[in-house]
């Protein structure tokens, strides 16, 4: 009887402790859904951290987590003309509403920010908000789309 059982705990011992590194990593599958849905290339990666380039010279965040958000940014004045594409399309990515509402929610947000420096719009399970700041005598726009949950 002991054979049986140490046999099945050998095997059975290692599984468990393999399957969750081997279990799909849910902020790396994120990760591949923003790159899939904008181009962006990733730059930098930590457990629940991604930094990633979009074209024209945009930079991306990725936050991972129960409630996970993604932030797009661009130095500099006019915007590229695909910047609110770029955000509804990374918005979709993490929280699968219609890429067209939220860079509509994105432009709403960032043309308030203009004047109030920040704006958010709400879109029932996310929030999109934009902020208009100043570095080094230039234009920052930085736009997030937040996934809301009981605690937002």
């Amino acid at each position: 009887m002991r054979a049986p059982i140490s046999a099945f705990l050998l095997v059975l011992v290692p599984a468990l402790f393999l399957a969750d590194p081997a279990a799909a990593d849910s902020c790396g599958d994120l990760i591949d859904r923003v790159v899939a849905e904008t181009q962006a290339r990733l730059v930098n990666r930590t457990t629940d951290f991604a930094e990633l380039g979009a074209a024209d010279g945009i930079g991306m965040t990725l936050a991972c987590g129960d409630l996970s958000a993604t932030g797009v940014q661009y130095k500099g004045t006019p915007l590229p003309a695909g910047y609110f594409a770029l955000v509804g399309r990374a918005g979709h990515a993490v929280t699968g509403m219609g890429a067209d509402s939220i860079a509509a929610a994105a432009t709403k947000a960032h043309e308030a920010a203009t004047t109030t420096r920040h704006s958010k719009v709400d879109l029932g399970a996310a929030l999109v908000t934009c902020s208009v700041s100043e570095m080094g005598g230039r234009p920052v726009t930085a736009c997030a789309v937040i996934q809301k949950g009981d605690r937002t």
